[in-house]
């Protein structure tokens, strides 16, 4: 079922509660690689930032950034052409939050450090970017129950979703699929498991929006 894809690198993407680590961990079982996946709950600053996000947003940031830049510096110690990766996050990501939250100043500072830990990571070879509409994730992240997350002001997350799109609009680093999740359940539900990794194997290039099986 996996043969037919040639990406050895391979990232998924998408806003705070829409099932990335999830498929991350399934894809890596399916495609026999390793799973790369950000462990969220360990920063320290990120229960005060939901409390009150201007006064812990650059702490927060610099934290996640810091951490992603380690992991992503850890997967240049495999051959990814002999050890297939999937991470349940890019390094740009840590972008798309720092521009929701910083001010002016802490960003200017910010960039200047993005700028130089991203010219020392690997890049994905392949992308799949994960959308659900803002009702689909609230549910979602009151099923997981992380008692950090209680806090995500609703405003947020309309904006991080708002921001997710506006970056996959103008994507065109890799291959990128585009998986509308909501009535998807590829933990539950094998078929759509094996349909989307259908959809990956004859993906070459460019971006496609990809239909659930049975839509």
């Amino acid at each position: 079922m996996t043969a037919g894809f040639e990406a050895h690198y391979l990232a998924v993407e998408g806003p705070i509660g829409v099932g990335k680590t999830a498929l991350a961990e399934l894809l890596a079982q399916r495609l026999q690689a390793r799973a790369v996946l950000e462990a969220a709950e360990e920063n320290p600053f990120l229960k005060d930032f939901y409390q009150d996000m201007r006064r812990h947003a650059f702490q927060t940031q610099l934290y996640f950034l810091l951490t992603r830049y380690r992991q992503q510096q850890e997967l240049l110690q495999f051959d990814l052409f002999k050890q297939r990766v999937v991470c349940d996050h890019l390094f740009a990501r840590d972008r798309i939050f720092a521009y929701l939250t910083l001010d002016d100043h802490e960003l200017a500072l910010y960039e200047k450090m993005h700028a130089l830990l991203e010219a020392r990571i690997p890049k994905p070879d392949f992308v799949i970017y994960l959308q659900a509409d803002v009702e689909v994730l609230y549910k979602r992240i009151a099923v997981r129950g992380r008692a950090y997350e209680r806090d995500i002001p609703r405003a947020y997350l309309e904006d991080v979703v708002q921001a997710y799109t506006h970056f996959f609009f103008h994507y065109t680093e890799t291959p990128l699929l585009v998986v509308n999740t909501t009535d998807i359940d590829f933990v539950k539900r094998k078929g759509d498991l094996d349909d989307l990794i259908g959809q990956m194997q004859s993906m070459k290039r460019g971006m496609r929006y990809y239909v659930p099986l049975g839509s």
